[in-house]
């Protein structure tokens, strides 16, 4: 738990309270949902099937929501660039995060765990 802590607090503000944000958003979302460290970066798990993390775009250094199976979703503001699996939901440092947006992508990715078309 220790390093995943000090993942969030070593991270440069504005991203570190984004980051803290995004962390809160999520975990209310469901009771099932945990928040733990893998490959160097915050990942949230449904019954420890992994659906979403945290990262930072290294070109924009803008941070984001990468949805693991966001091959599912339709919103237009979800960027798949090259990946086949996932998609990802890039943020701006200078504005306020689109809260409904979130919760609805969150929702819908708990989804595909609970409705069963992934497997838990």
């Amino acid at each position: 738990m220790k390093q995943l802590d000090d993942f969030y607090l070593n991270q440069e503000e504005p991203v570190k309270g984004i980051f803290l944000a995004l962390k809160e958003i999520i975990l209310k979302q469901d009771e099932n949902i945990t928040n733990t460290l893998k490959y160097g970066m915050p990942f949230f798990c449904y019954k420890r099937k992994m659906f979403c993390y945290l990262w930072i775009y290294k070109k924009l250094k803008k941070p984001y929501i990468g949805i693991v199976e966001g091959k599912h979703f339709d919103e237009p503001f979800l960027i798949q660039e090259k990946r086949s699996r996932m998609k990802i939901m890039m943020f701006d440092v200078n504005e306020d995060l689109p809260l409904e947006e979130i919760e609805i992508v969150i929702q819908k990715a708990v989804n595909l765990y609970k409705l069963g078309i992934i497997k838990v």
